[in-house]
């Protein structure tokens, strides 16, 4: 099979979940059926390899676009990248899209070659709405170019029952036309490993616990939420921030003003790393730490939780989208609800962030438990997110879609 692969985040240059799911999800589907499928990855950036039944493209923006608000550059230069990508692909059985970003590209290879679109939906524009903050009026057009993609599209994968209902729920889309196919895991690069004197090179003490966090510096990842609970954390516990890449120069300001008066409140330690971290180092991070919280207000699936879990971590998250079909409360950790709000912040977020706070304390006051969710957590990784099964289940939702559109939508040649 000839599958068109588009994405903005691609290897070296992934920040989010997103990319995590297309390169692994690209890797398994070569290998699949004895390595006869070939794909044409096309991506953001500066990327070029090529093998036997791989060619990556990447896409830089040389086209100097004129704009009426600063943030409205990052869309002009994305569009731009999608029409490069659209006159890139020659021939496809189908084509198989990543977030807004590519969608453009995705409806105009659908018409100029004939061939069904897939998408897979990550997150959705209306749920994100502190994108407004980044992209000013050009958050109504990344939302125009997610819903016209969905309502052209052959074929839509959502990564949780969560994301599916909110495709329907938002856009009108029948059920039938989405299917749910989780993400996954790399479960020979994630699991337990240690190495103390890497964790000291980081400010932090292996001798003591400590509660880690991944993420953005974004509203979405509630890390400010997380914030204003660890003063009501148990005495003798660290906090390790992991955060960097804020969405605006706003939220980091906060983040770092917020920061200081949490140190000045607590006596706990407080480790902020602000570096984008290589994922060996990620690995033994998640496997010294007590546990991993994870506070976002709005998560379509959340791999890091994954990440954590296959390294023996239990996780305290928000009972949020698609977490819920990850962490399993009381067996691979606790999950913390919370009334949904404007903009999906909580009603109460004093209260929000001290069950937070409430939740990590209840975990790290007893080691056998955590113990015995760490097992879990790993077992439950292994049983339902390894990649390899879910390239098996994209593969064959591919044939569905070809042979559906075949019979029904256009007349193309059958590549069973």
């Amino acid at each position: 099979m000839r599958i068109a692969l588009l994405s903005n985040e691609y290897p070296p240059h992934i920040y989010g979940g997103a990319g995590v799911h297309v390169d692994h999800l690209a890797r398994e589907l070569v290998a699949l059926e004895s390595g006869e499928n070939y794909l044409q990855i096309l991506c953001f950036g500066d990327q070029k390899a090529h093998s036997e039944n791989t060619r990556v493209q990447g896409i830089t923006s040389r086209a100097d676009l004129p704009f009426q608000d600063s943030r409205h550059k990052k869309l002009f230069d994305a569009l731009y990248r999608n029409l490069v990508m659209a006159g890139l692909v020659k021939e496809s059985d189908l084509v198989h899209c990543h977030t807004w970003y590519t969608h453009l590209a995705g409806c105009l290879l659908k018409e100029l070659l004939d061939i069904p679109l897939i998408l897979t939906v990550h997150s959705l524009e209306p749920h994100r709405p502190w994108k407004e903050e980044q992209l000013a009026n050009a958050y109504a057009v990344s939302t125009w170019l997610e819903k016209t993609a969905l309502l052209n599209a052959d074929g839509i994968i959502a990564v949780s029952r969560s994301m599916k209902e909110d495709v329907q729920h938002l856009y009108g889309i029948s059920p039938e036309k989405i299917r749910v196919i989780h993400n996954g895991i790399d479960l020979d690069h994630y699991k337990p490993t240690f190495d103390e004197g890497l964790i000291r090179s980081y400010g932090i003490n292996p001798d003591k616990p400590y509660v880690l966090f991944v993420g953005r510096i974004t509203r979405q990842k509630g890390i400010i939420h997380l914030l204003n609970g660890l003063p009501h954390i148990e005495r003798d516990t660290q906090i390790v921030l992991c955060a960097g890449a804020a969405d605006t120069e706003k939220i980091d300001v906060e983040m770092k003003q917020r920061l200081e008066e949490v140190k000045a409140s607590t006596i706990n330690q407080i480790v902020w790393i602000p570096d984008f971290l290589p994922e060996d180092h990620m690995v033994v991070l998640y496997s010294h730490a007590s546990l991993f919280v994870c506070p976002s207000v709005y998560e379509p699936f959340g791999i890091i939780n994954l990440e954590a879990m296959a390294c023996n971590t239990p996780v305290v998250a928000s009972a949020v989208g698609g977490i819920r079909e990850v962490v399993a409360h009381n067996e691979t950790g606790l999950l913390v609800d919370f009334d949904v709000g404007e903009n999906f912040e909580p009603k109460r977020p004093e209260q929000f962030s001290k069950n937070l706070a409430t939740a990590i304390n209840t975990l790290l006051a007893s080691p056998e438990k955590l113990k015995a969710m760490g097992i879990e957590s790993r077992k439950r990784v292994e049983q339902h997110f390894s990649w390899k099964n879910i390239a098996q289940q994209t593969l064959e939702y591919y044939r569905e879609v070809i042979e559906r559109y075949r019979r029904e939508v256009r007349s193309i040649p059958d590549v069973s």
